[in-house]
């Protein structure tokens, strides 16, 4: 028990050094260096494609190209279309209706506008601007390109001309008037009704027809009329839209002053209200000449008197049509006239007109006139006007054993000569002292 000690066992690495390896017998130089071949890489298999897919495939990559080439076309094409053209100045260029692109283009190219209508053309169509060209008369502004020339074709920003028609024409002066300018087109189908046309400045493309401004003038009177009618004075001794036509358009023969037609229109609803005769000098022009419109002289002492439908001073009330077309103002005028008492009007030598409500301050106002009247240069008789130097007394206010012989004039009714003759209370002319008895110095 003491005398043998316990042998211990190695450790596990020494034991595992007295392991007896088995020895293998080295190799030859070639055959240490010689490597191992891998094997060969198994065979891919090839899967065949669909027909379909493959078609898809196919179809993709050419929608690509196209869009790549489509893109660059577009971006060159932009590039043309946008470049400053060739116009040196501004000008302006008539396209006639129903024209066509190719024609339009061939117009701007002859022009020198462009100088590639076949791109004209094709940025038209791709832009789907084809069939929007408008016709009518453009200004092309200098070194306009195509892409801006396209622009004011289909926006239709045409040239616009105006014709004027003045207030108080007739509709035969009025037709006359478009027949001189030489830019409207077509012929007129028939002259209008008297006062159915309203004056004013119309706006029109080169190619419009004269028969289309007529329209257009029509139109424009009925809208007026019939909003002028609504809001008329309840008070009116008119009782129809026409009647009220009928004494604007002599309203607008005696005045062009617009701060008097109220006015004047006012004395004539006064007269009318009094069962007076109107007695207007342009009624008695245009009884005689009718659409005319004019004497070109002034009224003669036996015109006066001669008994025509129109002629105010034979006739009591209105006349049986306008005179003349009306513009809207005396319109106006007539609709609301002035509320004053006043019965006479007389030209104050200014361009003006003097009133009065009496006779007798009438005839004051006719002396002054006709002072004035002296210290001006001797001048030709007003044209479509009485001559104011003529001896009126016959037609005015008659002795008290009437005319001569017994004769009456045409112009005179049962009361003249008596103190409710009518005569007395004339309208004299707005530039005139028309049928005023010759009054001594004042």
């Amino acid at each position: 028990m003491f005398g043998r000690k316990k042998k211990t066992p190695p450790p596990a690495d020494m034991a595992s050094q007295d392991v007896q390896q088995p020895r293998v017998a080295p190799r030859s130089p070639s055959e240490a260096i010689k490597p191992m071949a891998a094997p060969p890489p198994p065979p891919r298999l090839r899967r065949r494609r669909g027909g379909m897919l493959s078609l898809f495939s196919g179809l993709l990559t050419l929608f690509v190209a196209l869009a790549v080439a489509a893109a660059f076309g577009f971006g060159v094409m932009h590039r043309e279309v946008t470049a400053k053209g060739p116009l040196p100045n501004d000008k302006v260029v008539v396209i006639p209706k129903n024209t066509g692109t190719n024609e339009i283009a061939d117009i701007l190219k002859d022009e020198g506008v462009i100088n590639q209508p076949l791109l004209f053309e094709i940025y038209a169509l791709v832009n789907r601007q084809r069939g929007q060209l408008k016709a009518g008369e453009f200004m092309f502004k200098a070194g306009i390109s195509i892409e801006e020339a396209i622009e004011t074709l289909v926006q239709g920003k045409a040239i616009l001309h105006s014709v004027t028609v003045p207030e108080g024409l007739t509709s035969q002066q009025i037709v006359g008037r478009l027949y001189d300018n030489d830019i409207l087109t077509g012929d007129v189908l028939e002259t209008p009704r008297e006062g159915t046309l309203l004056p004013d400045t119309y706006k029109f493309e080169r190619g419009t027809t004269r028969q289309q401004i007529i329209n257009s003038m029509q139109a424009a009177h009925r809208q007026a009329l019939t909003q002028i009618w609504q809001r008329r004075s309840s008070e009116l001794p008119v009782k129809t839209p026409q009647e009220l036509v009928i004494l604007a358009s002599i309203v607008e023969k005696e005045t062009g002053r617009a701060d008097e037609r109220p006015r004047v229109a006012g004395v004539f609803i006064n007269r009318l209200m009094k069962r007076m005769k109107l007695q207007s000098d342009p009624t008695i022009v245009y009884g005689l000449v009718g659409g005319k419109g004019t004497l070109g002289r002034g009224i003669l002492k036996s015109e006066i008197e001669t008994a025509t439908p129109y002629n105010t001073y034979v006739i009591e009330g209105l006349p049986p049509g306008p005179i003349a077309n009306p513009g809207r103002a005396a319109l106006e005028a007539v609709a609301n006239p002035s509320r004053t008492k006043e019965l006479y009007f007389v030209a104050d030598g200014t361009g003006g007109h003097a009133f009065a409500e009496s006779y007798d301050q009438h005839q004051r106002n006719v002396a002054r006139w006709r002072q004035l009247e002296k210290t001006r240069p001797a001048t030709e008789p007003d044209v479509d006007r009485v001559d104011p130097e003529a001896d009126m007394r016959g037609t005015i206010s008659p002795p008290a054993g009437g005319l001569p012989d017994g004769k009456r004039s045409k112009a005179f009714d049962a009361s003249e000569g008596t103190d409710k003759d009518p005569l007395k209370n004339k309208t004299f002319d707005l530039n005139s002292a028309k049928t005023v008895p010759v009054l001594s110095e004042p």
